[in-house]
C-alpha cells in the first residue's frame, strides 16, 4: 500500500469512526507534546503521565494541547504508561456526550469568546463585535487611555 493510500485510510478512520472506551481504556486530555511522539496527558483524577502515539498515526494525524484522546494502558510502561488508541474530534465528543460516556470533569461549558475592546464608534451594531476573530494564542492586553493622555501631556 502506498503512503498516500495509507494516509487516506488512517485519516478516514480517525475522522469517521465513533469509538468509545472499552475495558481498561480511558478518555484523557492532552496537556502537551514532549517530543519523539510522546504526549503528556491528564486523567479525570488529575494524574498526568506520558502516552505514546502509535506508528499508524505518526505523520498522518496531529494532536495539540487541549485535544482529547482514548488511551489504553501499557503493562510494562514505567515512564510511558499508555498508548493512544483513538483521537477524538468535536463530532465524536458530541456523540460520547449524547451516549453518556463523556467524563463529567471534561464537560465543556460554552464560554463566550473574549472580544478585545472595540476601537470603532458607538453607533456600530453589536453584530459586528460577534463576528470579530479572537486570536486565543495571544493574551488580551487592555490599554488604559488615561495613561496615554498623561504621557502626551508630560511630553509637551
Amino acid at each position: 500500500m502506498s503512503k498516500a493510500t495509507k494516509r487516506k485510510h488512517v485519516t478516514k478512520e480517525v475522522l469517521e469512526e465513533y469509538a468509545s472506551p472499552v475495558g481498561n481504556q480511558s478518555i484523557v486530555k492532552v496537556v502537551g507534546g514532549r517530543g519523539n511522539n510522546l504526549h503528556e496527558v491528564e486523567t479525570v483524577d488529575g494524574e498526568s503521565y506520558l502516552v505514546s502515539m502509535p506508528t499508524k498515526f505518526r505523520r498522518n494525524v496531529w494532536i495539540k494541547r487541549g485535544d482529547f484522546v482514548i488511551v489504553e494502558p501499557i503493562g510494562e510502561g514505567v515512564r510511558v504508561q499508555a498508548e493512544i488508541i483513538n483521537i477524538l474530534y468535536p463530532k465524536q465528543i458530541k456523540e460520547l456526550v449524547k451516549d453518556g460516556v463523556w467524563p463529567a470533569k471534561f464537560a465543556r461549558t460554552p464560554s463566550p469568546p473574549q472580544v478585545p475592546p472595540s476601537r470603532h464608534s458607538e453607533e456600530s451594531s453589536d453584530d459586528y463585535d460577534d463576528e470579530l476573530f479572537v486570536n486565543t494564542n495571544r493574551p488580551c492586553v487592555e490599554s488604559d487611555d488615561t495613561d496615554s493622555e498623561s504621557d502626551s501631556n508630560n511630553e509637551s
